[in-house]
């Protein structure tokens, strides 16, 4: 979207605190449901981050799979579980909390210092990637994916890892 410098910003601050508080409401609330609710709210905020790039294709993309397929179905799941185990016995902290809290402080730290001092341009597939954008391409599915292979590859990997994350913890639910 071509927006003024001022109200971009703002945007991406107001997109921005509502991926951070729906992330901290995924993993911080002890009702699955409202847990739930949180990961339908940092999926649309981060297809709203796809419109303000230009990458209206992607959010649409985002919202139908991950919102309306994905995210109805985790709601679904997490309905047909007896609620009432979550309301009992509710420790505020425990130990593997703080060793999963170290863990994954650690984990951000490391990545928040190596991603900014990274050429991601030196990668050689990322670099033949830009010389196939150069050339005249047949299609806008080829178009589409070079850009998700190039230009939107962390957005992409971040999904999927978040995906990774949320089916990991959909089996954990169903063995209790």
């Amino acid at each position: 979207m071509d927006l003024p410098g001022l109200i971009h910003d703002f945007l991406l601050v107001f997109l921005g605190l509502g991926l951070i508080l729906g992330g901290l409401g995924v993993v911080l609330l002890a009702n699955p449901i409202y847990s739930a609710f949180s990961l339908g709210l940092v999926f649309v905020c981060i297809s709203l981050f796809y419109i303000l790039a230009n990458s209206h294709f992607v959010a649409a993309a985002q919202l139908l799979i991950y919102v309306g397929a994905i995210n109805v179905l985790i709601i679904f799941a997490v309905m047909f579980i007896n609620g009432s185990e979550y309301s009992k016995d509710f420790h505020l902290w425990t130990v593997g909390d703080g060793v999963t809290s170290v863990v994954c402080t650690s984990l951000f730290v490391s990545l928040i210092t190596t991603i900014p001092d990274t050429s991601w341009y030196g990668i050689i597939w990322t670099t033949k990637a830009n010389q196939i954008i150069e050339q005249d391409l047949i299609s806008n599915s080829q178009q589409i994916g070079i850009h998700l292979s190039t230009d939107f590859f962390l957005p992409f990997e971040f999904i999927s890892i978040i995906l990774l994350v949320a089916l990991i913890g959909a089996i954990a639910v169903a063995r209790q």
